[in-house]
């Protein structure tokens, strides 16, 4: 009988605890639950403590108020192109309402996800890969919109949808990279270009200063040269014309320059005045009058025999000079004779005669030995 009343009282204590824990309903932060009473909508539960009749209140769903993040698994969507791409979308959301989330939509997150592959097939169809690779943004605002139009009604609010990824075929991605790559070649040969027509400027303008520079220091040297060459010349012509020559000195100056004259290669044909046998015949005269003097002024203590022997030795130079003369003319005409379209003869001189020493001064040497 103890045993039995023990069995009673422990019933009831059970019964007692069960009760007390069925009316008494703990909520946590940022969640509510939606409370039923004998299967019809009665309340919504607040987090905190809730005070439920037993066996009668029900909690029928417990609705997380956080924002959450659902990322849907790849989807194949055709472009305007007739390209098939995988795309990856993330969406945020949260419930508004829980009572809404609960009874006007059996699952809302799958209902989220289909809702989001329609639109987006909707979006892309309608863009070529190119615009559909370029414009994420559009095409997340545009899903928003929709979404959150549609959602709203269920008791939930898209905050956000994100385009994670956007995967063409294998063949297109290939041929996006050769023309990436043809791409970057194009510009690293525009680049490369550039550089050598920067050098090439650069070179150029270089040279063009070096060659002005090099023109400019030569004009300055010619320049001085000829200024040089003037002051000589304008020199050697006052010192001369100071020294007032007589014709018998440029007479033997001409001599002694003629071989310089016919020296040289490029001499072909070469002309000798006709003063050359007037100089040559005062040079003799010159030479005669010196040796009548000697002869006539035999008192004065002059050596005959000396003065002789220098006017033997002037016109033995004088017929020297003559004579190298004569050769040289004779080359010349040699020269003449062999090349074609030149005159036989120069003026002043018969082609094939030689020129004369001097027929005076051959006289008056004669004379001087008589």
């Amino acid at each position: 009988m103890e045993i039995a009343i023990a069995v009673v009282v422990a019933a009831i204590v059970l019964v007692a605890i069960i009760t007390i824990v069925r009316s008494v309903r703990i909520v946590p932060q940022q969640r509510m639950d939606v409370m039923e009473r004998l299967g019809k909508y009665k309340r919504t539960l607040s987090p905190g403590l809730n005070l439920l009749v037993p066996f009668i209140d029900a909690v029928r769903t417990k609705v997380d108020m956080r924002e959450q993040v659902v990322s849907f698994p790849p989807q194949p969507v055709i472009t305007s192109d007739n390209l098939v791409v995988s795309i990856d979308t993330v969406l945020y959301f949260r419930v508004v309402d829980p009572v809404r989330a609960t009874y006007e939509i059996a699952n809302f997150l799958q209902a989220i996800e289909q809702l989001t592959v329609t639109t987006l097939r909707n979006v892309i169809g309608s863009l070529d890969l190119e615009k559909a690779l370029t414009s994420r943004e559009e095409i997340n605002r545009h899903l928003s919109g929709v979404l959150d139009e549609t959602t709203g009604r269920w008791g939930i609010k898209v905050t956000r949808v994100e385009i994670k990824a956007i995967e063409p075929p294998p063949s297109i991605r290939d041929s996006m990279e050769k023309q990436m790559r043809a791409e970057r070649d194009r510009r690293a040969a525009i680049l490369n270009a550039e550089g050598h027509k920067q050098a090439a400027i650069l070179t150029a303008e270089g040279e063009k200063q070096s060659l002005v520079l090099r023109a400019d220091g030569d004009r300055q040297s010619r320049i001085l040269q000829a200024e040089g060459q003037a002051k000589a010349i304008r020199t050697v012509f006052d010192a001369i014309h100071t020294a007032n020559p007589s014709q018998k000195v440029l007479a033997y100056q001409y001599l002694q320059a003629l071989p310089q004259i016919a020296n040289g290669t490029a001499n072909k044909v070469w002309i000798i005045p006709t003063e050359l046998t007037k100089a040559l015949e005062g040079m003799g005269g010159a030479l005669g009058g010196l040796a009548n003097m000697v002869g006539d002024q035999p008192t004065q203590g002059v050596d005959s025999s000396a003065v002789e022997r220098e006017a033997d030795e002037a016109a033995r130079a004088a017929a020297e000079a003559a004579a190298q003369v004569n050769h040289e003319v004779r080359q010349a005409e040699e020269q003449v004779s062999s090349s074609p379209g030149l005159p036989p003869q120069t003026p002043g001189i018969t082609a094939g005669e030689p020129v004369p020493p001097s027929t005076v001064l051959g006289e008056d040497r004669d004379r001087e030995r008589g």
